[in-house]
């Protein structure tokens, strides 16, 4: 009787009420809407009439008005005032008006907004519904908008649900669990047992969705990765049954069957198996199986090789299963969607660093994307080139970079040259290929070229002496041609040429095809180009200004010409260089006494680069200028620079005061004891002291670093700045330190005499003197020492190389002793007398208790 009571009432509404429009005819209507304004009409009026709907209570179309007004809400026009109408067709009893009201309420409503509490009763209603579709909308809509308190209150039921016999609730109530769990990480014990069990079901629905409960469980919490770890051998079967089975039309994708649960399984089985020896042992055959019977004809196939390729990177695998994974992304290289090689270059670019000699074999390939018209790709294997520079390729990959750096973007010319700077520094065979290599950068990068780029091209022809008249003259070359485009190289041309403009003017040639011939008049003409031009930078001109001012030492005639356009910078607009004017022109006049000792040739720069004593293996090379040789043998190069096993009998600058149980056979016929490497114990060369460091207070916080400068051995620690702490004050010292005599053997003679500063009284100043007590000269001399590493030890520069007879040379040494313990050190010299070398070193312990306490 009330059914048929309410269909009366609902014919009598719809007779009263006029129909409004269906949503297709206001679709229609929107799109033939020629502006945005006349849109907004039609949507402003619709909106309208709904509201007007609603205020009436019009139960009978709510349903159609809500669903316009959704439309309206996906075309970002507010409908917000629908919310509450949404709640009304949720408690509806018909099928017809749930769906419309759950989709509503899943878009029109969050968990910052409060109303959506009031669905909570009406969802644990529906989630006990008898039909599967209503329980369905509600599974949906909880994960879609839970809080965490809505959340809280119906995982029980959703919990209950995952253990329904219908396996399309089951499916959704798994998807549901997932939502709340990542909302609520809590509440992930109660989902636990109903979890284990999706593992067991047919329906690959199911099955997919619990494997990403599982996945999500064991990203989120390590306790339940510990314990879902058993599960390995299941997922193996699965995973093989997916593989071995036929042809199935319900789950085939382009001939592969159900391509989606296998990617779900493949990165499930990533996570179980990272940093897991067994788990990893368990799926190495199954991973092999995949990677070698996917079909790669098409898109599916590859997305699963990738994932599997993935999977075999993060867990322990096997070497040869390792080669098999790269090999597979070398052959995506090949693929001609730009996806698939965007991919597998960023893939390798992770796995670059894992098994390095895997992905060499792909260079060639790799350095071919670099000619890419995608400039993603391009972008990737950049990057990804540079990984792969070692030694031994270092001159083919050079090759291929600088061809690419010439016809590369802009947005490429900057990270790319400075890249190659620090790849031909790290992995450089020679001084002159070195500077080859800067020079053909600063030429195909042009102005793009960074700053630290010109600073470290003017470091290394600073400190490459034998180099200078080369570089000069190719440099001198590069100026000649037009140079607007290029003012970094100017920049570094200038410097040369000021510095070693006389190498240039007066020296011999170094060109094997052809003399470079360059006069005082050719480089004065030059340089009023570049001073006068327009183009250049005010950076670039000061450059050139103060070259152009040093060349005036260099040159035997032409200084009237360099002073006359010196002066006329002493009135130049631009603030900067028309000072540099006015003072170098006061060195032409005032001053002129003091010009050529103001602009003498600067001695060698020494590069801040770091040395930790251990090799450093880069790309499957130990790092250049420390290294080992055949023997295990570490060659250190007292100048910074890269030794051979050839030269480590006359390099072996420290080790071989440090004592040991290796022996090598040293220049003068005597044995000296090397301590043997040991690859992880090789930690900082100063722990090779051994039975020096007696206090046994140092730690590997304590360990100071060890800088190779100007033929010594520099001892610092970021503790203190020793390099201007007082060491050049005037402040008085104390002398009441008795002298020693630390070295009286072969015509040699050293003294230590030390002073102790006041303000620093764990610091002792040690001035060593070496006299030549022989009657020949004695050459090429040079003084090093080592010290515990509880103490920090600095060497200044020596007052010469050379020590004549009965003349004398001297060094400045600094000793912290923070923790005024018992002064011991170890010292070696090492000089050239009468035609033969001579090598010697000793241990000093007889130090005055003055110079430490």
């Amino acid at each position: 009787m009330a059914a048929i009571k309410q269909v009366i009432n609902e014919a009598v509404e719809r007779v009263r009420m006029p129909t409004p429009m269906r949503l297709r005819d206001l679709i229609r209507q929107i799109r033939a809407a020629r502006t945005a304004a006349e849109e907004r009409a039609v949507i402003n009026k619709e909106c309208a009439y709904i509201r007007s709907t609603f205020r009436e209570e019009d139960s009978v179309w709510r349903c159609r008005n809500i669903a316009k007004l959704l439309y309206i809400h996906m075309l970002g026009y507010p409908a917000h005032f629908g919310q509450l109408e949404c709640l009304k067709l949720i408690a509806s009893p018909r099928f017809t008006d749930k769906r419309i009201g759950y989709l509503g309420a899943m878009l029109l409503l969050d968990e910052r907004q409060d109303v959506h509490l009031l669905i909570t009763n009406c969802l644990k209603n529906d989630l006990n519904s008898s039909t599967q579709f209503v329980v369905g909308l509600a599974l949906c809509t909880l994960g879609a908008i839970a809080s965490p308190e809505m959340s809280r209150d119906l995982a029980a039921e959703v919990e209950r649900l995952m253990k329904s016999p219908n396996a399309y609730i089951r499916k959704k109530a798994a998807l549901c669990a997932f939502r709340i769990i990542r909302k609520v990480p809590e509440l992930m014990e109660i989902f636990l047992p109903a979890t284990r069990s999706l593992l067991s079901e047919k329906n690959h629905g199911v099955l997919i969705t619990g494997v990403t409960l599982i996945t999500e469980m064991c990203e989120n919490s390590p306790d339940t990765l510990q314990h879902f770890k058993k599960i390995v051998p299941n997922l193996v079967r699965i995973l093989k049954n997916l593989i071995l089975a036929g042809y199935s039309p319900e789950h085939d994708v382009s001939g592969v069957s159900d391509p989606f649960l296998q990617v779900k399984i493949l990165r499930l089985l990533r996570i179980l198996g990272k940093n897991d020896a067994e788990a990893s042992e368990a799926m190495n055959d199954i991973l092999a199986q995949v990677a070698t019977n996917t079909e790669t004809s098409k898109n599916v196939g590859n997305t699963i090789l990738y994932e599997t390729v993935l999977s075999i990177m993060d867990i322990k695998s096997e070497s040869g299963l390792r080669v098999l994974a790269v090999n597979i992304l070398g052959r995506f290289l090949l693929n001609n969607d730009k996806n698939i090689r965007y991919v597998a270059l960023n893939t390798l670019l992770r796995t670059v660093y894992i098994d390095t000699s895997a992905v060499q074999r792909h260079r060639s390939t790799i350095l071919e994307c670099l000619k890419d018209p995608d400039v993603s790709i391009r972008r990737r294997a950049l990057e990804l080139s540079f990984a792969l520079v070692n030694t031994n390729n270092i001159r083919t990959m050079m090759k291929e970079l600088l061809v690419f750096l010439e016809k590369a973007d802009p947005e490429f010319k900057a990270q790319c040259s400075s890249n190659i700077v620090l790849a031909a520094e790290r992995f450089s065979p020679n001084k002159r290929w070195h500077l080859d290599t800067l020079l053909k950068v600063l030429v195909a990068a042009g102005n793009y070229v960074r700053d630290d780029v010109v600073a470290c091209t003017i470091q290394l022809i600073s400190e490459s002496t034998s180099q200078q008249r080369y570089i000069v003259e190719q440099l001198w070359q590069a100026l000649e041609r037009d140079t607007q485009d290029r003012q970094p190289l100017i920049q570094v041309a200038t410097w040369c040429i000021g510095e070693y403009g006389d190498l240039l003017l007066y020296g011999p040639s170094t060109s094997e095809e052809v003399a470079i011939k360059a006069s005082e008049d050719d480089v004065i003409t030059v340089y009023q180009r570049l001073l006068w031009s327009t183009q250049n930078t005010i950076v670039t001109k000061q450059y050139a200004l103060l070259s152009l001012m040093k060349l005036s030492s260099r040159f035997q005639a032409g200084n009237d010409k360099i002073r006359q356009i010196v002066d006329t910078f002493g009135s130049h607009l631009n603030i900067e260089l028309q000072q540099r004017g006015v003072e170098f022109s006061q060195l032409f006049r005032k001053y002129e006494h003091l010009r050529p000792a103001l602009l003498e040739r600067m001695p060698p720069m020494e590069g801040a680069r770091p040395n930790n004593g251990s090799a450093v293996l880069t790309n499957g090379e130990a790092e250049d200028g420390e290294g080992f040789g055949e023997d295990g043998s570490l060659l250190l190069g007292t100048d910074g620079s890269k030794k051979t096993e050839n030269d480590a009998q006359d390099s072996n600058a420290l080790l071989v005061l440090l004592g040991g149980s290796e022996v090598i056979e040293e220049g003068g016929g005597d044995k000296v004891e090397l301590p043997k490497s040991t690859g992880t114990d090789n930690q900082d060369l100063l722990d090779l002291l051994g039975d020096l460091d007696t206090s046994g207070t140092g730690t590997a916080n304590q360990v100071p670093q060890i800088n190779v400068q100007n033929n010594n051995i520099l001892f610092t620690s970021n503790q203190t700045n020793f390099l201007v702490d007082g060491l050049l004050s005037s402040q008085p010292v104390v002398n009441s330190i008795p002298s020693i005599i630390a070295y009286d053997k072969n015509g040699l003679k050293i003294t230590f005499s030390m002073e102790r500063l006041p303000d620093h009284p764990g610091t002792t100043i040690i001035t060593m003197t070496a006299v030549n007590e022989s009657t020949t000269p004695m050459t090429e001399f040079l003084f090093q020492a080592a010290v515990p590493k509880t103490f920090q030890l600095q060497m200044m520069s020596p007052s010469g190389t050379v020590v004549p007879p009965a003349g004398q040379v001297t060094q400045i040494l600094r000793i912290v002793n923070p923790n005024k313990s018992a002064l011991r050190m170890r010292i070696r010299v090492s000089f050239n007398s009468s035609g033969s070398a001579i090598q010697d070193q000793a241990e000093v312990n007889n130090f005055p208790p003055e110079s430490w306490q």
